[in-house]
């Protein structure tokens, strides 16, 4: 049978032959070095130091492992079953890695028995480094309310393990908090009531944002709040690359200021809501070169509050 009489079949085959790879973790298992090489300490022992990183696609970090040495191995690979805790910050500092996290600003999430690396594991003990966000690969498993390992099925739902009131995570308790304060009622208000996006009482989206938005779903706790790092209290993000991650690239309002001192919380809901009909302040500049929310100053929570029942949103 001659195949170029069968563009198709050839095709076909050609097709079966040809897989892409699948994406491989990072992190070291049990089969590193065909099982011989887990638990060695020593990544010299295999491993030498000029010729680690050469493929095209490791260039961006290669200049960073040939300066820091075998110290930043652990950090994408991990512990290769040693126990020792894994580095973060030797790479991941305001000059080596700074794009990604943003770990800037006055107030960040850190806990007051952990620090540096420590406090950087605490939530991402497991993460595969591979460069795509997977909340059930790069956030540290805590159980549920039912002390179940149950995968999260969004960010949120990593949140809440922790700011919850009556199931919160052995080590990491929130204290000292009126019970309905929204460090510890959070919970509650987004299960329940607070269903940002979301009309209540049905399952249409609320219409008054961007185009260009993609609003499938709930707003993701970190599209307003900044884990790493912030100038505003609250966490709240002081700028647009810290957050807002359903906003369409081309939209262009991916490096906008962000300021809500004194309760000025126009800044941060402008960058996704937008009137449909202009009335009201919705042309004036909110302070950041963007308009379009019906109150340009002033504190948004006087209305929209987590867990305001009666709200299309918060």
């Amino acid at each position: 049978m001659r195949l170029n009489r069968y563009p198709c079949l050839l095709l076909g085959l050609m097709l079966l032959w040809w897989q892409p790879a699948p994406a491989q973790s990072l992190l070291l298992d049990r089969n590193h070095g065909d099982g011989a090489a887990w638990k060695l300490e020593e990544c010299a022992a295999c491993h030498v130091l000029r010729r680690i990183h050469q493929r095209p696609q490791a260039g961006n970090i290669r200049a960073i492992v040939q300066d820091k040495g075998y110290a930043s191995c652990m950090g994408c690979h991990g512990d290769n079953g040693t126990g020792r805790e894994r580095p973060c910050e030797i790479c991941h500092n305001s000059s080596d890695l700074p794009a990604m996290p943003h770990r800037d600003g006055r107030f960040q999430h850190e806990f007051p028995q952990r620090t540096g690396d420590a406090a950087c594991v605490a939530c991402h003990d497991d993460s595969d480094m591979d460069g795509d966000f997977q909340v059930r690969q790069d956030l540290t498993l805590f159980p549920d309310v039912q002390k179940l390992m149950s995968p999260y099925f969004s960010s949120a739902d990593f949140c809440l393990r922790c700011h919850n009131r009556d199931h919160q995570i052995s080590g990491f308790e929130i204290g000292d908090r009126h019970w309905r304060d929204p460090l510890i009622a959070m919970e509650d208000n987004y299960n329940f009531i607070d269903f940002h996006g979301h009309r209540r009482g049905g399952d249409g989206t609320y219409t008054g944002l961007r185009d260009g938005y993609e609003y499938s779903s709930r707003v993701d706790c970190t599209d307003c709040h900044a884990m790493h790092g912030t100038e505003n209290t609250g966490l709240i993000i002081d700028n647009s690359a810290k957050g807002v991650s359903r906003l369409d690239p081309a939209l262009g309002l991916d490096n906008i200021p962000v300021w809500t001192g004194n309760g000025e919380y126009a800044q941060l809901c402008v960058l996704c809501h937008q009137m449909e009909r202009t009335g009201q302040d919705s042309q004036l500049d909110t302070g950041n070169g963007l308009s379009g929310v019906h109150q340009a100053w002033g504190d948004c929570r006087d209305c929209h509050a987590h867990g305001l029942a009666g709200q299309a949103g918060l």
